[in-house]
């Protein structure tokens, strides 16, 4: 009961600061108090921050530690390119109708080829799961990096490694191999995150409290134990790598529905990385932390940019700083203290009244 209050709790904290976090930003938006320099990382954040969730569902919920998110990034960023490329070929060039068809497919083909890689992949443990998820990741960015793809009325045209695409006059390049996607009408909007984090967040929650999600912590916690009692490890692991994969496609597909241009480098080893330190830095298995961590992160370099050369020096040292305070066991128990002590001197002050 204890613990199902604590997750319920969780929950509508994370809800709450989603929800808190998107009125605010809207008004001062609005209301030109941002800057076009914060704008345009609205839309950024909230991608980085559903790669985040995804992540944090496969490494604080299910123990796995993945190093490939990037590549499930590329996936949806370069599918949603394709989709939406066909879409406004055809005529169907509503922005909302368009994001959204975009999202799902680039959702269901991170989350399928998620599964195909979770088979040989969660054959492994620890180190050499990391390593795998991480070949695995890099492959896919650079084969993208060597597709060449364009449409035009009789269809797609596809080539490898090199532009060898014949296509009528009113075709369109769609990916330009190392060159990336060119050309794409963007669609993404900050309401369009905002409502894709609070649906990462209610699937993500709701495993999280369901048979499936303490199977998946017990495979975690003890993976030969929990297979004595009758769960299916394999199966549970399985779960928690598809969502994370299907919600870092489709964090893609926000993200690449947001600029005109981009490449498949842009989602290379140190994205991944990137990922994995919002997700520790938040917490493992703590959504809340997760969101605040990232945001945070993703804007801090923006917020030094006028320190020019000693910005990321800075970034490094607030990060060094963050992970030591974050980890640091006295310093928790202070906190915990001092919590304690609230509540007891409040409960103390409502007998006395």
């Amino acid at each position: 009961m204890k613990e199902k209050f604590k997750s319920n709790r969780n929950s509508t904290v994370s809800y709450s600061l989603v929800i808190a976090l998107f009125i605010i930003l809207s008004i001062m938006s609005g209301a030109g108090l941002l800057g076009r320099k914060y704008s345009s990382l609205l839309v950024p954040v909230c991608c980085y921050i559903v790669a985040a969730i995804g992540l944090n569902m496969n490494v604080g919920i299910s123990g796995e530690l993945n190093l490939g998110q990037a590549g499930f990034m590329s996936l949806g960023a370069f599918t949603a390119v394709i989709v939406a490329g066909a879409l406004n070929f055809h005529g169907v060039t509503a922005p909302a109708l368009v994001l959204l068809i975009c999202i799902v497919c680039g959702t269901l083909i991170a989350g399928f080829l998620g599964w195909l890689m979770s088979i040989p992949v969660l054959k492994l443990e620890g180190d050499y799961l990391a390593i795998v998820t991480l070949a695995f990741g890099q492959i896919i960015v650079n084969i993208i990096n060597n597709v060449y793809l364009g449409i035009d009325e009789n269809g797609l045209h596809f080539s490898f490694v090199n532009n060898s695409i014949q296509m009528q006059e009113d075709g369109k390049m769609l990916i330009s191999g190392p060159m990336g996607a060119t050309g794409v009408n963007t669609a993404s909007s900050f309401l369009a995150g905002f409502l894709l984090v609070l649906i990462s967040l209610i699937v993500v929650y709701h495993i999280m409290n369901s048979r499936n999600g303490r199977a998946i912590m017990a495979c975690r916690d003890n993976r030969i134990a929990a297979s004595t009692v009758g769960i299916n490890a394999v199966a549970e692991k399985t779960l928690a790598f598809v969502i994370s994969a299907a919600l870092g496609g489709a964090a893609g597909a926000l993200y690449g529905m947001n600029y005109s241009s981009f490449a498949a480098t842009k989602f290379d080893f140190n994205l991944s990385i990137l990922i994995l330190v919002y997700v520790v830095l938040g917490g493992l298995g703590n959504m809340t932390g997760t969101i605040i961590a990232t945001t945070l992160l993703v804007v801090l370099p923006e917020v030094l940019r006028f320190l020019s050369i000693y910005r990321m020096l800075i970034y490094a040292v607030v990060l060094i700083v963050i992970m030591i305070v974050t980890n640091n066991q006295t310093i928790r128990l202070r906190l915990k203290n001092l919590r304690q002590n609230k509540k007891e001197s409040g409960k103390g002050a409502k007998t006395n009244g």
